[in-house]
């Protein structure tokens, strides 16, 4: 369990660095006004597209750099570190020359039509796509980073590159004059250096830095899984807000206070499944498949009093939150009928995001891909739909989610008691 913290505590703090940035730059232009602020939070949930394909490549490198890690080839496992930034480099410039030439309709489609907060996101997404080669090469360095167990210097990269980037936003907005442009111009140097940084780290490390397009092609294809995987978590909570929604504004309100602790929850459990992937891929390189399957046992118990310890904070949290919703008593009320079934799911939650870390590090992607869309597809939708259709309001659809996790948690669950995601070597 050392070596897990050892992992997964600066896991976390790189996790975190990236939201808590967002909150001081929000700061920042919310001083500005208010069709500046809606014009980055417009540009900035374009933005997130990118930052989650990135997320999609890391988790896949981390896996296959853990298994050359684990049978003892440091050379390959940063190899496929060199080709995932190269699929990054490719991806990042993609999504530059797509935002360049879409970012006018798209701000203009997201704000309802062209006026002031559509032009002001389109400036803003113009500049900000400057730093998508960088954001997706650092996520390619953490990928292999983490598959190497070297989580130090990736959380030095980062809160390094996020420290500039946070200094230099407040004094190129006002003192420079730039106003929203100098959020921008403050992403895209935060982003670049990071990506700057990740290359150092594979120069250091003296391997060749040609591409392969054998392994490149072997990385799209995991990648394709997951981002399938990850297409249905996004139709899961998309469909989570629409619904609520067609429940009135207050019960909106609720769902998106609700949901957004539960993203936040999310975040921390993910910090212990980058420490699955990592100790379980290296232990099934190794072929120490009993190592491996001891580890998915305490990281399992250890998802679970992750997920205990939430559920007491968020149950506690209903009361210390009553200030978010305002004099609004109706949004509260709303609240309280999705929070205990946010309390209830989270043990189930702990144990879900701990053993998607055992089976990501083992590369049983495709199983993963299949149960989440399984999950979604005969759980979690029609659960949701049905809810609209007898007028459960709030409670419904957190019922719905509630069963989405209790799905994934049998399906995993089963699956590591067989013997089928145990596979060693350092190639799956």
């Amino acid at each position: 369990m050392r070596r897990v913290a050892a992992l997964a505590l600066p896991a976390l703090v790189v996790l975190a660095a990236e939201p808590l940035y967002v909150l001081v730059d929000t700061a920042v232009v919310g001083h500005l006004g208010r069709t500046q602020l809606a014009g980055l939070a417009i540009g900035g949930s374009v933005m997130s597209l990118a930052v989650w394909l990135g997320t999609v490549l890391a988790y896949g490198t981390t896996g296959r750099a853990a298994r050359r890690f684990g049978a003892g080839q440091r050379a390959d496992a940063v190899e496929e570190g060199v080709q995932a930034s190269w699929l990054a480099l490719a991806g990042g410039f993609t999504i530059l020359l797509v935002l360049e030439a879409a970012a006018g309709p798209l701000s203009r489609a997201l704000a309802g039509g062209p006026g002031d907060v559509a032009a002001n996101a389109e400036h803003w997404l113009r500049i900000a796509a400057l730093g998508a080669p960088g954001l997706m090469l650092g996520t390619a360095g953490n990928g292999w980073m983490r598959g190497v167990q070297d989580t130090r210097r990736p959380l030095y990269y980062v809160l390094a590159a996020n420290a500039l980037s946070a200094a230099l936003c407040p004094l190129l907005v006002y003192p420079a004059g730039l106003g929203l442009i100098g959020s921008a111009v403050a992403n895209v140097t935060a982003q670049t250096v990071v990506g700057l940084l990740f290359v150092r780290a594979l120069v250091s490390e003296r391997v060749a830095l040609r591409p392969r397009p054998a392994v490149i092609l072997n990385q799209l294809t995991l990648g394709r899984d997951l981002l399938l995987r990850g297409a249905a978590f996004q139709a899961c909570f998309l469909s989570a807000s629409a619904v609520a929604a067609r429940f009135g504004v207050a019960a909106l309100a609720a769902h998106q206070i609700a949901i957004q602790l539960f993203f936040f929850t999310a975040l921390a459990l993910d910090a212990l499944a980058i420490a699955a992937q990592s100790l379980v891929g290296a232990a099934l390189g190794g072929e120490r498949v009993a190592e491996a399957r001891f580890l998915a046992r305490r990281i399992t118990v250890a998802g679970l009093v992750a997920g205990g310890l939430f559920a007491g904070l968020v149950a506690l949290a209903l009361l210390a939150v009553r200030p978010w919703f305002g004099a609004d008593a109706q949004v509260y009320a709303e609240a309280r009928h999705a929070w205990w079934f946010f309390v209830a799911m989270m043990p189930a939650a702990g144990v879900v995001f701990a053993l998607d870390g055992v089976f990501l590090g083992a590369g049983d992607v495709g199983y993963l891909r299949n149960l989440t869309l399984v999950s979604a597809l005969g759980g979690f939708l029609p659960g949701i739909w049905l809810a609209y259709l007898v007028d459960a309001g709030l409670r419904g659809v957190w019922m719905a989610l509630t069963l989405f996790i209790a799905l994934r948690l049998i399906g995993l669950l089963h699956r590591l008691a067989g013997d089928r995601w145990a596979v060693a070597g350092a190639v799956r």
